[in-house]
C-alpha cells in the first residue's frame, strides 16, 4: 500500500503519451450536470487536461485543482498560465488529508486518482466534506480487477504486484464506503476498459511512466528498463488491462444516506 509523501511524477513524459485518461475524463464530465457557474474541485488534477475541460463547462465558474505532486501542478500551471485567479485555484494537497478550502463546494470531478489512496472510506469522508449538501461527486478510478495481467507478468518476474500496492475496489466495497461517509444516490459502475498499444514502444513508454511506477521507484535506475521490457513481453497482448470504477454521488445532509445500487 503507498504510504509516506504523494508520489511525485515525470509530468513532461506523462504528458506526451497517448493516454486513456483523456477519453476517460471526457466520458465522466459529460455525465455531470454543470450550470456553468460553480466551483468544481478536481482532485488529482494532474497536468490539467481535465482542469481545461472544466473551464470552458464554468464560463461563469471556478475550479479548484489538487494534486500532490508539484511536478504535474507545474505543468498545470503552464496549460493555464492565462486562466485568472478568480477562475482557477492551484493547490498542492494531499487528498488524505482535509483540504483547507474556505467553503464547500458544489461539485468533486476525480480521474484516475482515488486508486492511489488507501482506506476509501476515510477518502470519501474527507471529499465529502469539501462539498456542500447535494453536492454531486463524479469520479473514476482503478477497480477489482485492474492490471491483473501486469501483475501476472510482475509476478512471474518475483517483483511485488501493483495491486499489492496501490486500492483496486470492488463496486460493493466503494458502494458501501460511499454510504459510510454520508453520501446519498450513490450508483457505482465496474467494466473492464483496456488501453490498447499499435506502437510497442509506446506500450513500454506507458508502463514505465504510468503503470509500474510504485514497482520501479525502489529499484536501481539501471534496472528500470529491464523490468518494463520484461512485463511488455509477458502481456498476452499490446494492452493495459484497466478496469475501471465510476462513481457518481451526491453529498448528503442526513445520517442515514440512501444507497442505489446500479
Amino acid at each position: 500500500m503507498v504510504t509516506g509523501p504523494p508520489r511525485e511524477w515525470d509530468a513532461a513524459s506523462y504528458d506526451s503519451l497517448p493516454l486513456p485518461h483523456k477519453r476517460w475524463g471526457a466520458r465522466l464530465l459529460a455525465t455531470l450536470p454543470l450550470d456553468g457557474d460553480e466551483v468544481v474541485l478536481d482532485a488529482g488534477a494532474g497536468t490539467g487536461r481535465d482542469t481545461e475541460a472544466l473551464l470552458r463547462r464554468l464560463p461563469h465558474g471556478r475550479v479548484i485543482a489538487v494534486d500532490g505532486s508539484q511536478a504535474m501542478l507545474s505543468r498545470l500551471r503552464e496549460r493555464l498560465a492565462g486562466v485568472p485567479s478568480d477562475r482557477l485555484t492551484v493547490l498542492h494537497a494531499d487528498l488524505r488529508e482535509r483540504l483547507p478550502l474556505d467553503r464547500p463546494v458544489d461539485a468533486v470531478f476525480s480521474v484516475a486518482t482515488l486508486h492511489w489512496l488507501p482506506d476509501h472510506r476515510s477518502v470519501f469522508a474527507r471529499l465529502r466534506s469539501a462539498l456542500r449538501a447535494g453536492g454531486r461527486l463524479a469520479a473514476e478510478f482503478g477497480g477489482h480487477g485492474n492490471l491483473a495481467a501486469v501483475d501476472a507478468a510482475l509476478t512471474d518476474l518475483g517483483l511485488p504486484s501493483v495491486n499489492g500496492q496501490l486500492t483496486f475496489a470492488t463496486a460493493e466495497s466503494t458502494r458501501a464506503a460511499l454510504a459510510a461517509a454520508g453520501f446519498t444516490d450513490v450508483d457505482v459502475d465496474l467494466r473492464p476498459d483496456p488501453a490498447v498499444f499499435t506502437e510497442r514502444d509506446q506500450l513500454e513508454a506507458f508502463l514505465a511512466v504510468v503503470v509500474l511506477g510504485t514497482v520501479l521507484d525502489p529499484l536501481p535506475s539501471t534496472e528500470r528498463r529491464r523490468v518494463v521490457l520484461a512485463v511488455a513481453a509477458r502481456l498476452p497482448r499490446p494492452e493495459v488491462d484497466y478496469v475501471r470504477l465510476t462513481v457518481h454521488a451526491r453529498a448528503g445532509d442526513s445520517s442515514r444516506p440512501d444507497v442505489r445500487s446500479a
